[in-house]
């Protein structure tokens, strides 16, 4: 075992405002399973690429090279000061797959990806992963999401007495997948984890790193005991910041009467009525004068201890999580059904599935759950076609360059591949039906919010203020959203979305890589409001919470 130690680290990215963290200073163990929780935005895997050593000693910024870290901002420029000391070897999750890699066999290069690394200590653990050694000798882009990162895990833990920095490995896995990576988490030791997924949190963590919004904090336990106790201390810091606000309004009553006494008797010091005041000598000025002294000095104390108040109020509230209340605008469709499907299959070239029957009734919030290739996107596709033809009355043409009129944000990108889909039983959708989709895909969002808000038909001053509730930085704002991070991305998406009064809300994915506070925000939302909604998402824990009904696909 040995310490990796942080001391007085600094941390700001380029044209920001403040620090995203500021003379930090903390210690962990390198055998800890150490979760990292944090809002997007706020630095956890610029973090990770500062302990991979990826800048000169002390340097100032460094600009990343796009595409080198995952789920980083492309392009970033940041700027640090501090110091970070550690004897260990990092090695980070996921792997940067160069497209000359990305054609050939796993098996070919995994010695550049990892070095010394012994190919049989690879295979062992991808059985641990639930996999053969077969799947190195397939071209690493005919893989599945779900086999390229367990063939990238098995890599990352080949090796021996290496720290290793793990960022986001469930994204875009199904539930089997999910559950498979966290059991084999689970086993691990000497990780750093960056995760929203509280279910695998909780399951393979037993220490958390987190980035509050002013500082950051080290804490034994997992997910749900760190927000239990951050729970606790907000809800003290909440009361004790209320004692505060009323002696700050007793101190400001009391300063308020002083002022007045000092004033008045000030005023008596010079000129006096002899009838009233027959005792009065010429002596009186002075103790007059001292008298007044006294109390402005008082005053000037009372007014002391009001700052101090105030200095102290505001340090229990910086770190207090307050997501504020979405709304969303969901429409009442005058028919009890909204989509309904009998005996529905769908095919390409091979059945994907077969025989499914399931409804969608006003007010219901169905998930659609099955192992990745099940064929869930396929139904978001075929409903979405078929809302497409009834706007404009006319059947979706299935051949090549065919046209649609494209009305719903990435609805293009989600009927692609309709030419090639076969269809059998009954799928049908209401007339009139509105719908508010998000595609899981973000690689369509290009140019500045400004011009996306436009090109959507969307209120610029609301979608700015949606995207400040879901914590997007106003900074952020005079950005191209090509240089967000993906977790940004998705809010952008949801944000348009909410935006949109609708019949029927279809999320595909929606909340891979949004942080777990804008996770709990959402779900409050939904269930504050109630709208009809189809969802494909495989958090355990945002599905418990949200689905009135889950179908089972495949």
């Amino acid at each position: 075992m040995s310490q990796i130690s942080v001391s007085n680290l600094t941390f700001c990215y380029e044209g920001s405002f403040d620090n995203i963290f500021e003379n930090v200073s903390f210690v962990i163990d390198t055998d800890w399973k150490l979760g990292f929780i944090g809002r997007n935005g706020k630095g956890k895997t610029t973090f990770l690429n500062l302990l991979m050593g990826k800048q000169s000693k002390g340097a100032q910024g460094i600009r990343f090279p796009e595409q080198d870290f995952g789920n980083a901002k492309t392009g970033q420029t940041y700027e640090f000061q501090g110091h970070i000391s550690s004897s260990t070897v990092f090695d980070y999750f996921p792997y940067r797959i160069t497209e000359t890699q990305a054609g050939q066999c796993s098996a070919e290069f995994i010695d550049e990806l990892k070095q010394r690394c012994e190919l049989w200590r690879v295979i062992c653990e991808l059985e641990k992963l639930h996999l053969t050694a077969d799947v190195l000798y397939r071209p690493f882009r005919t893989l599945s999401h779900g086999e390229r990162t367990k063939v990238m895990l098995a890599v990352l833990f080949s090796g021996e007495n290496d720290f290793l920095l793990i960022d986001e490995p469930t994204n875009h896995l199904d539930q089997e997948s999910r559950d498979i990576v966290k059991d084999y988490l689970r086993q691990k030791k000497g990780f750093i984890l960056v995760s929203h997924d509280r279910d695998l949190l909780d399951a393979c963590i037993d220490h958390v790193l987190v980035l509050n919004r002013c500082s950051i904090e080290v804490q034994n336990g997992n997910f749900s005991s760190w927000w239990e106790n951050k729970s606790r201390i907000d809800m003290f810091h909440e009361a004790e910041n209320e004692k505060h606000r009323k002696e700050i309004r007793r101190l400001n009553k009391a300063a308020e009467k002083t002022r007045e006494w000092a004033d008045k008797n000030e005023g008596t010091k010079i000129g006096y009525d002899p009838v009233k005041e027959p005792d009065r000598g010429v002596g009186a000025r002075a103790y007059i004068g001292a008298k007044t002294k006294k109390m402005q000095s008082r005053r000037m104390q009372m007014e002391k201890r009001i700052a101090d108040e105030i200095e102290q109020k505001e340090g229990l509230l910086q770190d207090i999580e307050r997501p504020a209340p979405l709304k969303i605008m969901p429409m009442r469709h005058h028919k009890e059904v909204l989509v309904s499907a009998r005996d529905y299959g769908i095919a390409y070239g091979t059945e994907v599935f077969s025989h499914l029957n399931f409804e969608i009734r006003r007010g219901e919030r169905i998930f659609l759950h099955g192992e990745n290739g099940c064929g869930k996107s396929s139904i978001i596709k075929a409903i979405l076609a078929q809302i497409q033809s009834k706007e404009i009355g006319d059947v979706i043409e299935k051949s090549d360059g065919a046209e649609t009129d494209n009305r719903e944000q990435g609805a293009g990108d989600s009927v692609a591949g309709l030419d090639r889909m076969k269809e059998a039983g009954e799928l049908s959708v209401v007339a009139g039906l509105v719908v508010s989709y998000i595609n899981q895909d973000t690689s369509h969002l290009r140019g500045s919010l400004k011009e996306y808000s436009r090109e959507k038909g969307l209120d610029e001053s609301l979608f700015f203020a949606i995207l400040r509730q879901l914590d997007l930085e106003r900074v952020q704002f005079s950005k191209n959203m090509e240089d967000y991070s993906e977790g940004q991305k998705k809010k952008v998406l949801i944000a348009a979305s909410l935006l949109k009064p609708a019949h029927l809300y279809i999320w595909d994915e929606p909340l891979n890589y949004i942080d777990v506070f804008s996770r709990m925000q959402i779900e409050k939302l939904i269930l504050d409001y109630e709208p009809t909604m189809l969802i494909v998402e495989h958090d355990v824990r945002f599905r418990e919470k949200i689905a009135t009904r889950v179908v089972e696909i495949g």
